[in-house]
């Protein structure tokens, strides 16, 4: 029988669920913005249509949350391991590894890549990796591309084995933990998630990589990447006066002349368009090809210093990506002291699947996120001092890592807040932030590399998430749902149960943000443990996996972003080898938690 509908604030809360996913999947709404917008509609909602033992200010309890609190305690602490170069060591072992047995040494990346994330944020290990492997395939002269995704992946699964792996499993273990069920030690589910991780390791070494193209990248010459630049035609360029259909003949059949900016005027740079001197012209290409179209119109590839100032002179190319953490993430050029303090001029910048600026910004004023990777010139000197910088992350063939005196330290510190978590000392919350505490103390980082550790998307969407998931939980709408999909799966086995549900939220979290889905699905699978009489552990860790399952799309997760700009891979590529390895996921995890538990 089809289930009774909820009371009205119930309804209320699956309209706000169903929008706030919604609005988190959308690309072109801030994460922050959303997460504070949904905070703020919950508590005015409840303020002015009140509910009976749920308090307006108590949404707010989501931003002191234990989960919260070890998240970003966590994130300093990763970061304290890149700006120190804590895991130099094992870059170098890896790289004299890939320079003898490359067969073999991709599956000791694999595995050292999961092994380091089941304890560390896997950004650090992939900014770690990214250089040394693309360095070591250049080298060997094979493609990176059948590399980089499967080691990216590789970090995903390893984070699943471990309550302080990712934050979205702290997210589920908190949430079910208030809910009353008996916390999960560090290492409840290492064994489910090694098991399935060891098939997982096998797909990414022996199959993934035959699944993708052989895309040859040569980094430092002639990048596949495609840029958006500004090329200012000069007063004896040999297109003034043509068409922009004969400059294109003049020039190459295929350069993509995307606008034109006369003055204060844009331009459709439709076919008959005249080109004049002074025009400048947005041009989407590869670096060495916006080089080449440049010195054949006889024009000037627009580059621009921290001060907007034109600069026509410069040695070396390099493309840089952002990173989390990175000073330039969620800033734009103009303001930011990166050009000035390296003495670099930006020539163009990359972002998949995007329009990276609007006809009316400057490439200074683009907003840049982690993924995005900027084409700058400068000093020879200058470009080998911003590879040692571990704040950003050089795309070419070379492998210079930085390593700190303090490094020693952090390994330590790290060390010993994992055992106190692990040993049941200390709650991880405590001892994480009391290893911030002691990196900060000890100045291995400075107090502003640790606030820009803390990522605010992930801390804005945790907190508003808590706060949504509280509100379905009190409202009673998180019974419903739990009713609703225990009435869909019918007669089912609990086995099939678990497998759907964790099927749902590998779904979910590829479209939106996973912690959200993990705090939302956390409740519905309590509930629907309780309306079957089974014990809620396998449920919520469907849960858990299901929303680590960032496999199947770039967007699914920041890492994924920062794999698709150094290999240059496209979003189908993301579908055909992280489809497969989320089923085969699915189906391991599934039936090893209906063995385990059930």
């Amino acid at each position: 029988m089809w289930p009774a509908l909820p009371n009205p604030h119930a309804l209320a809360m699956l309209l706000v669920t169903v929008t706030a996913l919604y609005l988190f999947s959308r690309e072109d709404y801030r994460l922050e913005v959303t997460s504070i917008g949904l905070l703020s509609l919950l508590a005015v909602g409840f303020s002015l249509f009140p509910f009976e033992g749920l308090e307006p200010t108590g949404l707010f309890y989501g931003l002191g949350h234990e989960a919260l609190v070890s998240v970003c305690a966590l994130l300093v602490l990763g970061q304290g391991i890149v700006v120190t170069g804590a895991l130099e060591p094992v870059g170098r072992l890896l790289g004299r590894a890939w320079a003898r047995t490359p067969f073999l040494a991709l599956l000791t990346t694999l595995v050292v890549a999961a092994a380091l994330s089941a304890f560390v944020n896997n950004t650090p290990v992939v900014v770690l990796l990214l250089p040394i492997l693309i360095g070591a395939c250049l080298r060997a002269n094979a493609s990176p591309t059948g590399v980089l995704m499967p080691m990216g992946f590789a970090t995903l699964v390893g984070g699943m084995a471990t309550t302080i792996g990712t934050s979205t499993n702290l997210l589920v273990v908190a949430v079910a933990h208030d809910m009353g069920l008996e916390r999960f030690g560090m290492f409840d589910f290492a064994a489910p998630a090694a098991i399935a991780g060891g098939v997982a390791m096998l797909y990414l070494w022996l199959l993934a990589p035959r699944l993708l193209p052989e895309r040859r990248i040569v980094l430092a010459d002639a990048s596949t990447r495609v840029f958006d630049a500004r090329l200012t035609l000069s007063e004896d360029s040999p297109v003034v006066g043509n068409t922009v259909a004969a400059a294109r003949e003049f020039v190459d059949d295929n350069m993509e002349v995307v606008r034109i900016r006369r003055g204060n005027t844009h331009i459709f740079a439709s076919p008959d368009e005249v080109l004049r001197a002074g025009d400048r012209l947005r041009i989407r290409d590869t670096s060495t090809r916006l080089l080449a179209f440049a010195q054949a119109m006889k024009a000037t590839l627009e580059s621009r210093n921290s001060a907007g100032n034109e600069i026509d002179d410069g040695l070396t190319l390099a493309e840089v990506a952002v990173v989390g953490g990175s000073r330039l993430d969620g800033t734009n050029l103009k303001s930011s002291p990166f050009l000035q303090e390296y003495e670099l001029i930006v020539l163009a910048l990359h972002r998949h699947g995007h329009d990276i600026w609007s006809e009316y910004l400057e490439i200074q004023d683009v907003m840049l996120r982690q993924g995005d990777v900027v084409l700058v010139r400068g000093p020879g000197n200058q470009i080998r001092r911003l590879k040692r910088d571990p704040e950003f992350l050089v795309l070419d063939a070379t492998m210079e890592l930085p390593r700190t005196r303090k490094a020693k330290l952090v390994l330590g510190i790290l060390t010993a807040v994992i055992t106190l978590a692990a040993t049941g000392v200390m709650h991880i919350a405590v001892s994480a932030v009391f290893g911030v505490l002691l990196m900060l103390t000890t100045q291995c980082m400075s107090v502003r590399a640790a606030t820009r550790a803390i990522n605010p998307q992930v801390f804005f969407v945790v907190a508003a998430s808590l706060a949504l998931g509280k509100a379905l939980v009190v409202t009673g709408a998180t019974d419903y749902l739990s009713e609703l999909f225990v009435f869909a799966t019918g007669t089912a086995s609990p086995t099939v149960v678990v497998g759907t549900l964790m099927a749902l939220l590998a779904l979910l979290t590829n479209v939106v943000s996973n912690n959200a889905a993990a705090v939302i699905g956390t409740p519905i699978a309590i509930g629907i443990a309780g309306s079957l009489g089974l014990p809620p552990e396998p449920f919520v860790l469907a849960v858990l996996f299901g929303a680590n399952m960032s496999f199947a799309t770039p967007m699914a997760y920041q890492t994924n972003l920062l794999v698709m700009s150094a290999g240059s891979y496209r979003f189908r590529e993301f579908v055909l080898v992280g489809t497969p390895l989320t089923l085969l996921m699915l189906v391991v995890l599934t039936l090893v938690l209906s063995r385990m538990y059930l």
